[in-house]
């Protein structure tokens, strides 16, 4: 009887073990295919913006992270559409920036 349940214990913990490294292992694959991807986005990046405008990007991303995201999204996804075609300047980048953020700017105040 008491071999039974040593054997049993050895086995769960063995069990434990496999599932452990598995889930380590897809943790790692799943860090690299995401630096895979941000390094992608970089390069597509550094290929469509000029220095200037990549570096404003860069400024407004440290004042406000979900709209420099959003608007490298944006980007990536119209250079993987075939939609931009040339490299965009910083006045073109501050248009967009502009677009983006006029429409949050509208604040609807209530009487009552």
């Amino acid at each position: 009887m008491d071999n039974d349940r040593d054997l049993e214990e050895i086995r769960r913990r063995k069990m434990e073990e496999i599932q452990s490294s598995n889930s380590q292992a897809q943790s790692r694959e799943a860090e690299r295919q995401q630096e895979a991807e941000r390094a992608m986005r970089l390069q597509i990046l550094r290929q469509i913006l000029d220095p200037v405008a990549r570096e404003r990007l860069a400024n407004v991303r440290l004042v406000k992270p979900e709209l420099a995201e959003n608007v490298e999204n944006q980007l990536v996804q119209l250079y993987s559409m075939g939609r931009i075609k040339k490299v965009i300047n910083d006045d073109e980048l501050k248009q967009i920036l502009s677009k983006l953020t006029e429409t949050k700017r509208e604040t609807k105040i209530e009487r009552r």
